[in-house]
């Protein structure tokens, strides 16, 4: 599987943003695995960074188990930017990434959401209860075995007494933003997604948010991969921690932690 060529696998990533590359650079701009909802802090910060007069690094945004198996297989990423520890681990006991670069940077949290327009009304806490404002529709998550948000919104409900009665109405989505647009459609009445992916689209509204002790802490960690061999990487890893980037992350909602991965996982 380590045989793909590093021109032939992005050739075939689906979802790749490049801002303000030139072909001179091209070559020497850093590749960033980053979760899905990672993307509008991500693409802000990537403008920066070029703006500054660096290689424009070249962001692959999907579902962290997703890109942690494409680096599995050798697909050239040069950092790795998980939305929950358990798939930056999975990377890190095959010895591919490079531990002393790892960092939990970033905090969020769930939330349930409806279309704007939804008249839903949930009573958050023990006890809770989706069928009601679910009616005939199902509940958009991430794949609640793989996709954090997915694994977040499960452990949630489990804790809460709610995944009994919605468990066979899960609509079960590739991606955290993904579920978003389930919902912002109007294809679910309801879906579990990150407040930050709820404050990113205008269709959707909170109509509750999960409370912190009801799922396991949502850190995101960041770490260049062993494979990598692009000299801008730890440079560009080294922005993601400073003040201009802590401005966009925050700004979507995350909040910063930047500490290293031996400290405690919970905010």
């Amino acid at each position: 599987m380590r045989t793909l060529t590093r021109a032939g696998f992005l050739a075939g990533l689906l979802v790749v943003t490049s801002i303000g590359t030139t072909p001179a650079r091209a070559a020497e701009a850093p590749t960033v695995f980053a979760a899905a909802s990672l993307k509008n802090a991500l693409d802000e910060i990537a403008g920066s960074y070029a703006r500054e007069g660096k290689p424009a690094p070249k962001v692959s945004y999907a579902a962290s188990n997703t890109l942690a198996k494409q680096i599995e297989q050798g697909a050239p990423a040069d950092l790795f930017f998980s939305a929950d520890l358990d798939w930056m681990d999975y990377l890190a006991k095959k010895d591919l990434i490079r531990p002393d670069t790892r960092v939990s940077l970033l905090a969020n949290s769930i939330v349930l959401i409806a279309p704007k327009d939804s008249k839903a009304e949930v009573s958050m806490g023990p006890g809770l209860d989706l069928t009601a404002a679910l009616g005939t529709g199902k509940l958009a998550m991430g794949n609640v075995e793989a996709v954090p948000a997915g694994k977040y919104g499960k452990a949630a409900l489990e804790k809460l007494g709610g995944w009994a009665g919605v468990k066979d109405r899960i609509a079960q989505a590739e991606s955290v933003r993904a579920a978003l647009l389930l919902v912002s459609r109007g294809e679910a009445p309801l879906g579990i997604v990150y407040a930050t992916d709820a404050a990113a689209d205008a269709n959707v509204k909170i109509v509750a948010t999960f409370p912190a002790d009801s799922h396991p802490a949502i850190v995101y960690p960041v770490a260049i991969t062993q494979e990598s061999r692009n000299p801008d990487a730890p440079a560009l890893l080294t922005y993601l921690r400073g003040p201009a980037a802590r401005a966009a992350f925050e700004k979507q909602g995350f909040t910063v932690l930047n500490r290293p991965a031996t400290a405690a996982a919970t905010p």
